[in-house]
């Protein structure tokens, strides 16, 4: 049992977690009750596909990203360490190994090789930039941070993309395509600006262990403080493109959902934003990133309005 729970928490559990119910709602909240007539008979085997593939590829992101960051968690977060206590460095690659080819398997029966080969390009292409991500970005100033925000947003693009054709989703004329598009890329890119949110204040806590082994993130490059304005200008601009939103929304009488989206998305981050500049202290940040993770649990939560509106 000691194992298994060594290996739960190497692969983040919760945030695994976190992807299927991303994916589950919105799947059920928003693609089926938009398409409910017109839902291929191969749908369901196709999304159980590219559930398990995000979570494969996400597990072994996770684990790699261990792997290569053992002497800097040694400094930032000992206490959370599993390679080299619980589970063997060797042991770590291998099961990378495995569940990078069980995603790309995943994959590969999820979309018919010459109608979306794309989607099977990108999904190895996550694979590579996790791998780079761990050695490498991470390690760099934004560029790190921006291919984890992509990759973020990538677990709703990747179900779109797998219900319409590439040309559709940009030039479609079709109503109801082009509500699930623009559904679809105000979750996204939700997903996107909250992750770049929540990775710059994870730079903040684990300042000390990446400077201490050579890091360039930002606030080790810029300071704290540049940092800190960084992160609430897109604090600022997420706040107002939520309440823009809102007021969107409330010419279609959806008075739940708007107040719902006011008191646990838009207040938390409103919270998040006056804490920014008076934490100093890793605990501080910890906190912060904990807020950010809970704004993006219930935004993702919100999807949930959509079945009962669309």
């Amino acid at each position: 049992m000691r194992l298994v729970a060594a290996f739960l928490k190497l692969v983040r559990f919760p945030n695994l977690f976190f992807i299927v119910l991303t994916q589950v709602l919105f799947q059920y909240c928003i693609y089926y009750p938009l398409f409910r007539d017109n839902v291929p008979e191969n749908d369901m085997f196709q999304f159980v596909c590219i559930v398990l593939a995000s979570v494969l590829i996400g597990a072994a992101g996770y684990i790699i990203n261990d792997y290569f960051d053992l002497n800097i968690d040694e400094v930032n977060k000992p206490q959370r360490m599993v390679i080299g206590k619980v589970i063997g460095r060797r042991w770590s690659i291998a099961w990378h190994l495995i569940l990078s080819v069980a995603g790309l398997v995943m994959t590969f029966l999820a979309f018919p090789f010459f109608e979306k080969w794309y989607l099977i390009l990108l999904n190895a292409l996550t694979i590579v930039l996790l791998w780079f991500y761990s050695t490498t970005f991470k390690r760099q100033i934004l560029i790190g941070n921006i291919v984890i925000s992509l990759l973020t947003a990538w677990v709703v693009l990747i179900l779109f993309y797998s219900k319409v054709s590439l040309g559709h989703a940009f030039g479609t004329e079709d109503v109801t395509e082009h509500k699930f598009f623009r559904i679809t890329f105000l979750y996204a890119g939700f997903a996107f600006v909250s992750s770049l949110i929540r990775e710059a204040v994870k730079d903040l806590e684990d300042r000390e262990g990446d400077e201490k082994h050579g890091c360039r993130t930002m606030p080790i490059v810029w300071g704290a403080n540049a940092t800190k304005i960084y992160i609430a200008v897109l604090l600022a601009a997420l706040i107002v493109t939520l309440l823009i939103v809102q007021v969107y929304i409330l010419q279609f009488r959806w008075w739940l959902a708007a107040l719902y989206n006011v008191a646990l998305i838009i207040v938390p981050l409103v919270y998040i934003l006056l804490k920014l500049f008076r934490a100093n202290t890793v605990k501080d940040y910890y906190l912060l990133s904990q807020w950010i993770k809970l704004a993006m649990l219930t935004g993702i939560l919100s999807m949930i309005f959509f079945y009962f509106y669309l």
